[in-house]
This record gives C-alpha cells, structure tokens and sequence, in this order.
C-alpha cells in the first residue's frame, strides 16, 4: 500500500488537538513520537503539513494522516485522521475490538497529547540544539 491507496480507505476517526507551539516544532515532537513506530511505513511527508503513515496485517489496511494546521499566534492544530478497511469476518471481529471498544480512540488521542506536551514545553527544539556552554564562574 502507498499513498494513492490511502483515498479509497473508508474514513475511521479523527482527533484533534491545539498545542502551543509552532508547526516546525510541532513537526520534530511529531517525527520523535513516530520514529520506530512499528506496524507503519511512510507514505507521505510534507514538512510541518503533513504525515501519511500506512500499514497493513491479515485483519486490515489502514492509514494514519496526521495534519498539521497553522493556528493563530504561533499555534498549530494537530489532526490524526485514521483510514481503514477491515476485510472478511477476522476483520469485522478485529474491528470490533479495536475501533468499537474506544481502545484506537484512546491510543491516537494519548500520541496527540503526548506530542502537544513536548512541543508546548519546547522539547523539540531542545533536542535540536547543542546544550549551551557552561560558564565558569570566578569568585
């Protein structure tokens, strides 16, 4: 699966949250969280707009977009919108214990928050600059 098979993946959920930083920040927490991610590939990857994430598995196909929006006064609202597909009766059970039950509800909206928590705090942009010099103080 690629990012032309994402469009016809029957839309799932989405979630939202505004997080007190820039999108170029928001953008670095967004790529920490998902570094090592398992169970998705990139599809897509638009700096601090866009990031499509695809999988697959013998119970479905899905598609998490995370989309990245300007907000006003250097703000940025994050959205992950999930995409799926779930064939045959494994995958309607499969369905059922994953979408149903809240528990891919409560996993994407914790990945939000952590992500507006480390950005709001500034800890991507730590993480991209060298620690400053120690200076040393004579008395």
């Amino acid at each position: 699966m690629d990012a032309t098979d994402i469009p016809a993946l029957p839309f799932v959920d989405e979630h939202a949250t505004v997080v007190e930083a820039d999108t170029d920040t928001v953008w670095r927490e967004l790529g920490t969280l998902m570094d090592g991610a398992r169970g998705f590939r990139v599809a897509t990857a638009a700096p601090g707009h866009e990031l499509a994430l695809v999988g697959r598995h013998p119970f479905s196909s899905y598609a998490l977009i995370f989309h990245l929006d300007e907000a006003d006064q250097g703000r940025t609202r994050l959205r992950a919108e999930t995409r799926a597909t779930f064939p045959g009766p494994a995958g309607a059970v499969y369905r059922r214990l994953v979408i149903s039950t809240g528990g891919h509800a409560m996993i994407v909206r914790r990945m939000l928050r952590k992500v507006r928590d480390n950005a709001a705090q500034g800890r991507g942009e730590l993480r991209d600059k060298p620690p400053p010099p120690r200076s040393e103080q004579t008395t």
